[in-house]
This record gives structure tokens, C-alpha cells and sequence, in this order.
């Protein structure tokens, strides 16, 4: 571990001077700007441009030429891009004579770990109503379909109304429409640990397949989205869930900021039998704030969720316990210590999982950024808790046995 940690920070220091975020170039090609100029810090997160293109429908256009006519305004060329992420992992759990790549414990190359087509841009703008798309594949997966949303948005002089029918094979119920980088999105999140970083995501309630509709009311104070969807994807669904997700969009002392509520519910099928029916029961929580503390941008997060345990008749489809709810609580900070080049951040989450045990996660991330469009990403995520127990539901020293700490290198690239 000591020899990769030494080869990372001579690759950094090798190139240090290295220009700006890395970005899916999609929208880059369709408005004519740097990837940078929509994000904060680095790829994924959203500043205030990235969230205004995002609440039009991915539809503004700059310098890229249209094909127009009458009620028609399209660009002239389909707007794509590629997505590869390449990953190192390494936890520290017993590996018990494993094959070399079989377990993470053992260290293993995920090459690819997501390798995605995207399509996005505009669709049609007659005036005062817009439509966008934007659509992944998985490339990985025989150019399976990921993930489509479609907004349909129209402008008043007060607000931006929205309908946006979307499906995820995995990005949750909020992937419909969400301005926050705190992983409500599986996909927007700022740190690269999943789980053991985000709250979210360690309750379930922001990750998981969902088809629906959302219906999202946008103003300059803020936004609210509410999804009626199923926890399926890409299928003839009932829709029986409702996800609510109330956002207000202040600026504090020079800092931007997203403060949201979070509320799933209802009654879906999975399936097509009585069994296949579940919950969707959870609670969420979050804050983040974008500005610039000692001269580095900076970014600042918290988080807080809840996934209710299951009851007799129905599982949840966050959390299938049956006698404990899980939940967790978050807190982070990103900062930008080269600027376009290098950020360094630190998270702690206290979780409490559906046996009762306690998982604690602390977790340092970089990214380091050789272009716009490449980066390398390196966390370190340190567990402890009473999970990682002897004769708990994780114990350390299982063989098999994820382990408690998580390494992840990675490479990132777009085009």
C-alpha cells in the first residue's frame, strides 16, 4: 500500500500544474464552454451555471450551430460522450488464499469499473417551453440502457415548471431532478467511497433502480421535486412510490448553498406477484455549501438519513430488517488547495446498519486533475463500529470478510 501511495504522489508531483476539472464534454459541446464552467471544484459537482443548465432542461446553447425552422430548434449534431473509469481497490479483511483479483482483499483492477456513452442536449425550445434529454448506456454491459430522463420544461416569469419522465437502472429515486452533489443521485456525489462517505447512500434511499415522473417547481429560493415512481427499471410499472425532495438555494455569506428534505414512501411492485411487492420508507436530510475559505474553494457537506426498518407483510426496499431502522449521519469538507488542479477533502460518517451495529467510516479523498477531462482520484476510507466485531455482521476477521478499510485508485476520463 505504501509503494501505490508513493507512486500516486509522484504522479501528482510530476505534473504539478495541471489545468482544471474533468467532465463528461457532452453539454461542453453543445454550449461552447469548458466543462468548468458548469462545475465546482471537479467533476461531478454542480456551481451556479451547472444547476441553472440543469433546471432548463439541458437545452441553453452557445456557440455550437442549429438546425432550425418552424417550431424547430435542435443542434446540429448529436451531442455525445464517453465515460471510463478505471479502479484499484484494496481492503484490509482476511483473503484466505483467494485467487489473485477474486476479492477485494486480495487487491483488485476493475477495468473497466464504469465505461458509459452518453447522449444529452436539447430537444425542441418553442419559446416558453423546452425539452431536453440526457441518456446513458453502459457500454460495460452490451450497450444496456442506464439511464434516461427526458425534462419538459416550461417558463413562466416567476418560476420554471418541469414534467420529467426518467428511468435508472441504479441512480435512485431522485435521479429525476436533484441540484445536490451530496450523492441524493448515486452518480452526483464529490467523494468516490460510496457508501462509507454518504449517507444517503449508506441508508439506500439515494440509490437502487426507479422509473416515474417527476414534477419539479423551480424559483431563484430554491425547488421542489415530487417523483411518483417504482423501484424498477425500464419496465411496465404502477408507480406507486411518491419521493419528495424540498430544496432552498440561498447564498450565506458568499457561499451557495443547497438545504434539502427528503421524503420516500408508498407501495411499489417489483415484480408481477403478490411478493414482489415493497416498501419504499426513508428520510433524508442534507446541506452543502460552495464558496471560498483562506482563498480555496471550498466545499462543505452534511448529511442525515434514514431508511425504516421493514415490517411482516411488506420488506423496504432501502433496509429488509425487520426489527431495526438504518440510518446514518454525515459531515464532509472539499477543498481546492491548487486551483484547477488539486483538491483535498475529509468526510466522517456514523451509521447505524439493520442488525443495530454501528459502522463509523472515516475517509480522506484527492483529486488531481491531468486535464479537463482526466483526473485521478485516490480515497482512503478508515471503519470502525461494532459491525466490524467479532461474530458481527462484518467481522474483521472472516475470511471472505470485506474488511473495514477501503482503498480506491482511480483514473477518469472523458470525451
Amino acid at each position: 500500500m505504501k509503494k501505490i501511495a508513493l507512486s500516486l504522489a509522484g504522479v501528482m508531483a510530476a505534473v504539478a500544474f495541471a489545468p482544471e476539472a474533468s467532465a463528461i464534454p457532452a453539454f461542453a459541446r453543445q454550449t461552447g464552454m469548458a466543462c468548468s464552467a458548469c462545475h465546482a471544484q471537479h467533476f461531478p459537482v454542480l456551481n451556479g451555471f451547472g444547476r441553472a443548465f440543469k433546471s432548463a432542461g439541458f437545452t441553453m446553447m452557445g456557440s455550437q450551430e442549429k438546425v432550425e425552422g418552424e417550431h424547430l430548434s435542435i443542434p446540429s449534431t448529436l451531442n455525445a460522450a464517453v465515460l471510463l473509469k478505471v479502479r484499484y481497490q484494496k481492503t484490509n479483511g482476511p483473503d484466505g488464499g483467494e485467487l489473485s483479483g477474486a476479492s477485494t482483499n486480495t487487491g483488485q483492477w476493475q477495468f473497466p469499473d464504469e465505461y458509459s456513452l452518453f447522449f444529452g442536449g436539447r430537444v425542441a425550445d418553442n419559446g416558453a417551453v423546452k425539452v431536453g434529454m440526457m441518456m446513458e448506456n453502459n457500454l460495460k454491459a452490451s450497450m444496456m440502457a442506464a439511464g434516461l430522463r427526458v425534462p419538459v420544461v416550461v417558463e413562466t416569469d416567476s418560476a420554471k415548471l418541469s414534467l420529467i419522465p426518467f428511468t435508472t437502472d441504479s441512480l435512485g429515486a431522485f435521479y429525476g431532478y436533484t441540484e445536490s452533489s451530496n450523492a441524493l443521485n448515486r452518480a452526483i456525489r464529490w467523494a468516490e467511497n460510496r457508501t462509507q462517505v454518504f449517507a444517503h447512500q449508506f441508508s439506500g434511499i439515494g440509490d437502487g433502480a426507479a422509473t416515474g415522473l417527476a414534477f419539479v417547481a423551480h424559483s431563484d429560493m430554491g425547488y421542489i421535486n415530487v417523483s411518483r415512481f417504482a423501484p424498477t427499471f425500464a419496465s411496465a410499472t404502477q408507480m406507486s412510490s411518491t419521493a419528495v425532495h424540498i430544496a432552498a438555494t440561498p447564498t450565506i455569506a458568499d457561499f451557495a448553498t443547497v438545504i434539502s428534505a427528503e421524503v420516500v414512501s408508498g407501495e411499489s411492485y417489483v415484480g408481477t406477484t403478490v411478493a414482489d411487492k415493497r416498501a419504499t420508507k426513508g428520510t433524508g436530510l442534507s446541506a452543502q455549501a460552495h464558496g471560498e475559505l483562506a482563498g480555496m474553494e471550498t466545499g462543505l457537506y452534511f448529511a442525515y438519513s434514514v431508511a425504516a426498518k421493514s415490517d411482516a407483510a411488506v420488506a423496504n426496499q432501502f433496509n429488509s430488517s425487520t426489527t431495526n431502522d438504518k440510518k446514518a449521519t454525515q459531515i464532509g469538507a472539499d477543498f481546492t488547495v491548487i486551483p484547477h488542479t488539486l483538491s483535498l477533502g475529509a468526510n466522517y460518517l456514523a451509521g447505524k446498519n439493520g442488525a443495530g451495529e454501528t459502522e463509523n467510516y472515516f475517509t480522506v479523498t484527492g483529486v488531481y486533475d491531468l486535464a479537463q477531462n482526466v483526473a485521478l482520484v485516490a480515497n482512503y476510507t478508515i471503519g470502525s463500529g461494532s459491525a466490524f466485531d467479532a461474530g458481527a455482521s462484518k467481522d474483521a476477521s472472516v475470511v471472505g470478510s470485506e474488511g473495514k478499510n477501503l482503498l480506491t485508485l482511480m483514473l477518469e476520463s472523458a470525451w
